[in-house]
């Protein structure tokens, strides 16, 4: 029990083991505000790459169309010529088309 004062001694004992539990609470409440916050932050770093997904999703979808409508409006001597030039350096296609000449 608390030295004898005026005010009654119950009253200090009551304040002085309210204050010892407060400051023995204050380890759990730092960790657990702690441990709210790192969780807050991973869900948000989450949330944020999976925005980042699908905006590059869409940015890959428009490229991807892009280049599908550059190839369609290709003319098609251009083809013609590429095709022409894969076939004449391709040794190998050279002699499947000379085979396929003996044939006929």
């Amino acid at each position: 029990m608390a030295d004898t004062t005026l005010v009654n001694g119950q009253i200090t004992d009551a304040v002085t083991q309210a204050n010892v539990k407060v400051l023995g609470d204050a380890p759990a409440q730092a960790l657990g505000t702690l441990y709210q916050v790192m969780a807050q932050s991973v869900g948000l770093s989450m949330q944020n790459a999976v925005a980042n997904q699908q905006n590059m999703s869409t940015i890959d979808t428009a490229v991807t169309t892009q280049g599908v409508n550059l190839i369609y409006s290709m003319d098609v001597a251009a083809d013609a010529v590429g095709t022409s030039e894969i076939f004449n350096s391709n040794s190998m296609a050279g002699l499947v088309a000379a085979l396929a000449a003996l044939k006929k």
